[in-house]
């Protein structure tokens, strides 16, 4: 007869808590974090004196070549593709008090021409005040 206590297994380590953080600091960084279309082509902006923060709801780029970039359009299509971002946005919230923001990063060696000819399509397509995004010194 054998009187010996017999071995106690171990009880499965229960991961079930540590499953729980990992998906919690998942949904943190996700939620943390500010997720940005790419940009359509690298742009150097032109320098400024100061250098003030530049809050938008919509990026309109602006290349060397006189080319329009936004959200994966280029060229006419990117002014359309604006509008209609701007009429989705509208949809949703009031344009009326609050209009929303544009912010036009323009490559530093694109000519002026362009830029000017630019404004008056940016205000048929609504938006009354563009900010002209800079580099500071």
């Amino acid at each position: 007869m054998n009187f010996s206590t017999p071995l106690r297994r171990r009880p499965a380590e229960n991961l079930l808590p540590m499953i729980n953080v990992v998906f919690l600091l998942l949904i943190f960084f996700l939620i943390a974090a500010k997720l940005a279309p790419p940009e359509p082509f690298a742009v150097t902006l032109p320098q400024a004196l100061a250098e003030g923060a530049v809050e938008a709801d919509f990026t309109l780029h602006l290349a060397t070549d006189g080319r329009l970039g936004f959200a994966g359009a280029e060229g006419a299509a990117a002014l359309q593709a604006l509008a209609a971002a701007r009429a989705a946005y509208c949809a949703g919230a009031d344009c009326a008090d609050a209009p929303p923001r544009l912010a036009l990063r323009a490559d530093a060696g694109a000519p002026a021409a362009a830029l000017a000819a630019l404004l008056p399509a940016l205000a048929g397509a609504g938006f009354g005040k563009v900010t002209l995004v800079t580099a500071g010194r």
